[in-house]
């Protein structure tokens, strides 16, 4: 039963972003940062958490959870860490996942040999 909550979850996330795509002019690169800032918002406010929770894979992976994830990790190093932590807490918090991003982005690079559009 999580896998089909966390697959219309998603789903459901992933579908209203397209509905966006698709009825705003907005560039997809400004639809992200909305996204991202998004999920920073949420889990300031405190919704994004318990949401989060009750969703799980299903809120965690598409980016309001990336957003989400941010906020956490500035929120722990600013308890920690005090206004140092706001310059690094998200970095630190989400290392793994953009490092990762980077890693398999350049090894697809390599494989499928990506060319400039005309």
């Amino acid at each position: 039963m999580d896998y089909l909550k966390a697959f219309l979850v998603g789903g459901v996330i992933c579908g209203l972003v397209q509905i966006l795509m698709d009825k705003t002019k907005l560039m997809p690169g400004r639809i992200m940062v909305l996204l991202v800032c998004s999920g920073v918002v949420l889990g300031f406010v405190g919704v994004y958490g318990p949401f989060s929770d009750w969703a799980g894979a299903g809120a965690s992976v598409p980016l309001l959870g990336f957003g989400n994830l941010l906020w956490k990790g500035v929120k722990e190093a600013v308890d920690s860490e005090g206004l140092l932590g706001v310059l690094k807490g998200g970095l630190s918090s989400a290392s793994a996942g953009i490092g990762a991003a980077l890693i398999f982005g350049y090894l697809g690079a390599l494989i499928f040999e990506p060319k400039m559009k005309k």
